[in-house]
């Protein structure tokens, strides 16, 4: 089981949860199996605490590292901001050089604020936008982190019933006066859209979607949202955490034709380093002044100056071209292979978010097996593939080698009848429902 999983038994008893991040607990992907624990992580390969080397294809740093582990030139910048001090009274001028740079990248925004994560930087802004607007409800589309703001949309009617509409996360904690102040609507579900604002449109605040995730936009489901937000003054913002710096330089929202008032970044905008940003319209933005909105360590500049590398290399190296082409490559392969070994496995996502699963009772049974497979032919892998700029050509050849082996052995147990017994562990989890 190796020292990664002997370290995360010894974890569970005085971390509540064993990690800070569900996504990176091992029962996620591969139960008393998985690694666990990296000793080393460069490009995108990983070295557990044992000191065996995998190629990593499945999250990169669950979609922080887009450029790759240890980028050379991210960490230089890094490197620089640490040795001429990360934190001081004063305050760094990176935050000023990142907002307008930001703000060059989206002309529509006026105004930026930072912060060091995705969920944090959500609460801030929806706390920016009831402070403009004066009202207290938000609709949301898509996952937004775990704060109370947004968990508070599974506090139902019915106590029994707490949950229901996000399976797996817990409202435990959040106060029960915050019922109904967040409505979830779905993805490219216009009527349902236009219904619930009606319904709320007097308390109505902002609205928060992911601009795009598994799917794409059909129709003018984007167009009506934009349009009505605008018509009745209700602030729309685009959530980019995870979309933002993989279509292209900045939020997937330019790629798809339109502007909100206000929208956030993180994850792959630092390539692994604490930041996030917030940026937006100056008659929303200033009213950040009249509520308390401030935290000491959003003023560490190690944060700014990765983000300021990862845009600069961004543009030099067009990478996202190279997230586009690796993520096609990796979509076809699955489905192309699956076909070949009469496996039955549904692609989706935009090619930089590339996911499959498999089409049959018990899918959970069949990722644990492909995972267990991929480890031992040295891939940390999933049904999930972020694409990186570290992925180079040798890397995906050898990764689709791999997969067309382990859908061999797949396809095998499938027709004996016995793929729950070729498990050398538990099932995985499956973790929580994002509503799309």
């Amino acid at each position: 089981m190796g020292k990664g999983q002997d370290l995360y038994k010894k974890a569970k008893k005085i971390i509540p949860g064993g990690t800070q991040l569900l996504s990176k607990r091992p029962e996620m992907h591969l139960p008393d199996l998985w690694p666990a624990y990296y000793k080393k992580a460069k490009g995108c390969e990983v070295w557990d605490l044992d000191g065996k080397k995998y190629i990593d294809m499945s999250y990169m740093g669950v979609g922080a590292c887009v450029l790759g582990y240890a980028d050379e030139d991210v960490n230089r910048a890094v490197l620089r901001a640490v040795e001429s001090g990360n934190v001081s009274t004063l305050n760094a001028p990176e935050e000023v050089e990142l907002a307008r740079k930001l703000l060059k990248l989206h002309p529509w925004a006026e105004m930026a604020r930072f912060a060091l994560s995705g969920g944090e930087a959500l609460a801030i802004t929806v706390r920016i936008a009831r402070a403009a607007i004066g009202k207290d409800k938000v609709l949301f589309c898509g996952y937004h982190g775990w704060h109370d703001w947004y968990l508070s949309s599974n506090l139902a009617d019915d106590k029994a019933l707490d949950g229901h509409l996000l399976p797996g996360l817990e409202p435990k904690g959040v106060p029960r006066a915050l019922k109904g102040t967040a409505i979830p609507f779905v993805y490219n579900d216009t009527k349902e859209f236009l219904r619930l604002v009606r319904i709320h449109e007097k308390e109505l605040a902002a609205v928060v979607l992911e601009p795009i995730r598994n799917h794409f936009p059909k129709g003018d489901f984007l167009n009506v949202i934009r349009e009505t937000t605008l018509r009745k003054k209700i602030v729309l913002i685009a959530d980019e955490v995870s979309s933002g710096f993989r279509l292209c330089a900045g939020g997937a929202h330019l790629k798809l034709g339109f502007s909100p008032d206000m929208a956030v970044f993180a994850k792959a905008m630092g390539n692994g380093f604490p930041v996030a940003a917030i940026i937006g319209k100056s008659d929303v933005m200033s009213a950040a002044e009249t509520t308390f909105i401030s935290s000491t360590n959003w003023t560490d500049r190690l944060g700014l100056s990765a983000a300021l590398a990862v845009i600069k290399k961004f543009k030099e190296e067009k990478v996202e071209n190279h997230l586009e082409r690796a993520g096609r490559m990796v979509q076809d392969a699955w489905q192309k292979l699956a076909e070949k070994h009469g496996l039955k496995v549904h692609t989706s996502g935009i090619y930089p978010i590339s996911h499959f699963d498999f089409d049959y009772s018990k899918p959970l049974v069949y990722k644990t097996l492909y995972t267990q497979l991929m480890l031992k032919e040295g891939f940390l892998a999933s049904t999930a593939y972020y694409a990186s700029f570290a992925h180079k050509q040798k890397h995906l050849a050898k990764y689709i080698k791999a997969i067309d082996k382990v859908f061999a052995q797949i396809a095998h147990y499938h027709k004996a009848g016995n793929v729950e017994k070729c498990l050398k562990s538990k099932v995985c989890h499956s973790g929580f429902f994002r509503l799309t």
